[in-house]
């Protein structure tokens, strides 16, 4: 086997390679420095930290090559796949629930995102690497993070650095890989005991990647962010921090009739903390944040317009979306009960414009097409019944409301029927769960019976070109979302074998459903509806360390739908996938190596799907192998390296946009393949 770098990955590695003989002389110093190391092995899998939660260090080594969204990181926890967009911007998919099943927040704010298409969907705008840890919970199985959450909650989270006397922390990374992959990452923290400021900032940079028969795929990027937090912190219990942030970058899309060439970000955010209090009140928490994104969608600044496409002329189309919001918690603890309560709310607003001509769209005026309000409050508690059974149970209500703002709808501009209508809805969650550490054995079980309502979104309620039968348009007509959903699992650990399993078995009332049809010259048009659907599936996942130094793994994940409407399959579901890993760590080497496999996945629904994805047909297994090494050179830097899609396989994703005949692909739809053998080498530092 043989690997031809690009120049730019052997610039990144030489750069890499200087950086590492300037710290020679810290190493030198001794293998007593090795005593104090944080850095762990190459991370190819997570593994839940309690029942139904995981949380990971999102600034740590991963394979396949370190992740540039947040969607291709949450791939590292099982039962996580994505619709896959080309290079980067995939749209997260957890158990074959998509969009705002999905509860995803950064630093406790929502970014939804401004595209009809979700061509900028939320984890568009998170470098997981300015983070410091992602916490999931899967299911319905927490009130705490807002409203409609039926698949899971995902929250990356900046921690509260801490300083007893003044001084300086600096990490950081540099990453270099074929096709012109180029990231850097910088975390710097000065502090004392009153206060500190961290800057967090990103570049990640990639031309188009050439996938496993050699052929070029549209999915060059180029992205950056900039965070900066100033903290108050006049003892070790109180907390108030001022935060802002910015950022912006391109991508070129394969599956897609333009890219996308704008994705700037603007952040705000106020949070206090104070904990510790006397009595049963233990910890109060404020927070208020505001999120704006303004998102270009064009076909001429990344590509050339095509004569013969969909799409001849120069053409491009502006959204943007403001939001803001906050939330109040209150935590009392005794010692049989923690209970939180508290009350959250947001509001968002989007707009549009666009036409045809290059840069016609900055002389247009902003239309405001829809806006949307939520206030919710909510209360969980964990009961300790007895030693080492736990009672956690939580409800929350939420009123929403959104109004539909347009004049026109529709690709032809005919009058909108629900112009200035505003919907109110009422929605109910609640949850119960029953968790037990079996006393006899070191295990922990528990079941748990959730149920929430989901208000439909903006995708869903204002992107369909079709609302249900006998409607005037979806606004009017698509019902809110109900899911009830039992889960159960268990986890066992020992010093030398871990095992953990998690099933599911869910009823979806008024499930919202896309459905694809041809829509003559205009393309292919949408229609949403509500079915009822039944879902199953789960996760189960093992750790054995037969030696010390040495560990392997394996997990599994299957996800099963079903429209019980029509009796047929959900569309949009990922196949079985499993993994299997082995790893070598003596704290100055690793070793790692990374096997995954998919099988082929034949229910589907044709024509049917979300308001991105949608199934055009079965797909093929595929199975692909990734190795990777580290080296420690000190307590302060660590060299890490793999390949992956070793064998340079030709194969795509189940979840998977249909290729655009803008770039050179046939009109009926085809898979987007994935990257072919791909190098990469990675340089972590802290100090």
């Amino acid at each position: 086997m043989s690997i031809s770098l690009p120049a730019t990955l052997r610039a990144s590695c030489l750069s890499i390679a200087v950086a590492s003989a300037l710290a020679c002389p810290l190493a030198a110093r001794g293998t007593d420095l090795l005593a104090t190391v944080d850095f762990e092995a190459v991370v190819v899998t997570a593994a839940p930290v309690s029942p139904l939660t995981y949380e990971t260090d999102p600034r740590l080594p991963r394979q396949p090559v370190p992740a540039s969204d947040g969607a291709d990181y949450l791939k590292t926890i099982p039962g996580f796949t994505a619709v896959r967009n080309g290079g980067t911007n995939g749209d997260p998919v957890l158990r074959g629930m998509f969009g705002s099943r999905l509860n995803l927040l950064t630093n406790d704010g929502s970014m939804p995102g401004a595209c009809p298409s979700r061509m900028d969907n939320p984890m568009s705008y998170v470098s997981p690497e300015t983070f410091d840890r992602l916490v999931v919970i899967k299911g319905p199985q927490t009130v705490l993070w807002g409203p409609g959450a039926s698949a899971g909650s995902v929250r990356f989270e900046r921690d509260t650095p801490r300083f007893d006397a003044p001084g300086v922390e600096l990490a950081g990374s540099l990453l270099g890989g074929s096709f012109g992959r180029n990231d850097q990452v910088l975390d710097a923290t000065a502090g004392a005991a009153m206060g500190y400021a961290r800057l967090s900032a990103n570049r990640s940079e990639s031309d188009d990647y050439e996938d496993g028969n050699g052929d070029a795929i549209a999915s060059s990027w180029k992205k950056w962010n900039t965070d900066l937090s100033l903290g108050w912190t006049p003892d070790a219990d109180t907390l108030l921090e001022l935060n802002a942030g910015t950022g912006d970058g391109e991508a070129r899309y394969a599956g897609r009739g333009m890219d996308g060439a704008q994705f700037r970000r603007r952040s705000y955010g106020v949070r206090f903390e104070r904990a510790g209090l006397p009595g049963a009140l233990d910890r109060v928490e404020a927070s208020v944040f505001y999120n704006y994104a303004d998102h270009v969608m064009d076909n001429y600044t990344l590509r050339n317009p095509n004569p013969m496409g969909s799409m001849p002329m120069p053409m491009a189309s502006n959204v943007d979306r403001r939001t803001l919001g906050g939330r109040n918690a209150w935590t009392w603890v005794t010692d049989a009960l923690e209970l939180t309560a508290g009350i959250d709310g947001q509001e968002s607003r989007h707009r549009k414009r666009g036409g045809m001509g290059r840069n016609a769209h900055l002389a247009l005026p902003w239309t405001t097409d829809a806006s949307f309000k939520n206030l919710g409050v909510f209360v969980e508690a964990t009961w300790t019944l007895a030693a080492g059974n736990r009672l956690v149970a939580g409800t929350r209500a939420d009123r929403a409301e959104v109004t539909d703002q347009r004049a026109t709808a529709g690709r032809m501009g005919m009058p909108n029927p629900t112009a200035g209508l505003t919907r109110e809805e009422t929605l109910q969650a609640a949850f119960i769960r029953f968790e037990q550490d079996v006393s006899s054995a070191p295990l922990t079980w528990y079941a748990g019976l959730g149920h929430t309502e989901r208000m439909p979104d903006y995708w869903e309620l204002f992107s369909p070109g079709m609302g249900p039968a006998g409607s005037v348009n979806a606004f009017a007509g698509i019902e809110t979302e109900k899911t009830t959903q039992l889960d159960v699992g268990l986890q066992y650990r020992t010093a030398r074998f871990d095992a953990w399993v998690s099933a599911y078995a869910g009823r979806i009332d008024d499930y919202i459903l896309f459905s694809y049809m041809p829509g003559g010259m205009m393309g292919m048009t949408s229609a949403a509806a509500n079915v009822e659907a039944r879902v199953r599936g789960g996760e189960a996942g093992i750790e054995l360390r037969p030696a010390d130094h040495w560990k392997l793994g394996a997990t599994i994940a299957y996800a099963w739908g079903e429209n019980r409407t029509s009796g047929g399959a959900l569309p949009q579901m990922p196949p079985l996938e499993a993994r299997l890993s082995a790893g070598y760590d003596n704290q100055r080497w690793s070793f790692g190596v990374l096997a995954r496999a998919a099988s082929r996945q034949e229910r589907v629904s044709i024509n049917a799907g979300t308001v991105v994805g949608r199934d055009f047909g079965p797909s093929a297994g595929f199975a692909t192998l990734a190795v990777n090494g580290g080296y420690r050179l000190n307590d302060r830097i660590q060299l890490t390296a793999g390949i992956d899609n070793v064998f340079d396989r030709a194969y795509s994703e189940h979840l998977n946009l249909s290729g655009s005949a803008d770039f050179g692909y046939p009109a009926d739809p085809v898979r987007i393949n994935e990257p072919g053998r791909t190098a990469w080498v990675k340089l972590n530092f802290n100090y």
